[in-house]
């Protein structure tokens, strides 16, 4: 709708860029304060938050670029050509080489894995909250063709230009659909860490959730890009959806009868 918020000769400042920034922002500045309230090392935390947004950019690219490796495999120097530097690439790409960034730092440094990262899913459910509202402007991650009253109709040439986007069609706003999921899963994990039982019960719930509500929203979308399994029956988001599903569950039943961590403070 608005991929540009202003444009000044050679400089413009693209919405989507804008709004990812403020959601990394604000899901650290409050994954940081959480931490703090479990115990963590708030420098640590600061540490790991920063490595997890790079590694987790880095994997949204990698798997943005493998699923279309036909389409870079005959033209290598799209890898690094600004169309491919300002698409968002695949979240669930970013999501697990994230969680393997974090699990490096977690075990390098000893901090709680699991309280740790219990502390970050509801700063990560916002920022990806926020980043999806930048996704609908530039539009991006669009939707199916549909004829409800809610559809969307693109008419920008500049989001057709940067990344196809269908213009003069009414489109399933996806992106508008998975921000406000993921507004309400922030809530709703805010209020289940200040009541958790056990380490884990947080980040189970982020994974089981978020693969929940992926997984049916990829029948919605209308774009290319998260590659094809089972002869099309399903993308590979939805299979890794699947995977982060089962691994919420896991989570769950193997150690909700554990004891949580006790904050260190909560100790003095």
């Amino acid at each position: 709708m608005f991929p540009e918020l202003f444009h000044i000769g050679r400089f413009s400042l693209p919405t989507y860029g804008l709004l990812v920034a403020t959601g990394v922002l604000l899901g650290l500045w409050i994954s940081v304060r959480n931490s703090e309230k479990q115990g963590i090392d708030p420098e640590k935390a600061w540490n790991l938050g920063i490595l997890v947004v790079l590694a987790g950019i880095l994997g949204a690219k990698i798997l943005y670029i493998l699923v279309d490796w036909n389409t870079y495999a005959s033209n290598p120097s799209e890898i690094f050509s600004l169309n491919t530097l300002r698409a968002g690439g695949v979240f669930s790409g970013g999501l697990l080489a994230a969680l393997a960034a974090a699990i490096w730092y977690i075990r390098k440094h000893s901090m709680p894995a699991l309280a740790t990262c219990d502390a970050f899913a509801p700063g990560l459910e916002l920022g990806h909250a926020i980043g999806r509202v930048g996704c609908f402007a530039a539009g991006c991650c669009w939707g199916k063709e549909t004829h409800h009253f809610w559809g969307v109709v693109f008419t920008n040439p500049l989001a057709q230009e940067l990344v196809g986007t269908p213009l003069g069609h009414a489109l399933q706003p996806t992106q508008l659909f998975e921000s406000a999921v993921e507004l309400a899963n922030f809530f709703l994990l805010t209020w289940l860490l200040a009541r958790k039982k056990f380490d884990g019960q947080v980040i189970g719930a982020y994974l089981f959730l978020y693969g929940i509500a992926r997984f049916f929203l990829e029948f919605l979308r209308g774009d290319p890009g998260r590659g094809e399994v089972f002869g099309g029956a399903l993308s590979g988001t939805q299979l890794i959806s699947i995977g982060l599903v089962i691994a919420g569950g896991l989570i769950w039943w193997l150690k909700s009868g554990v004891a949580k961590t006790v904050p260190a403070q909560a100790t003095r």
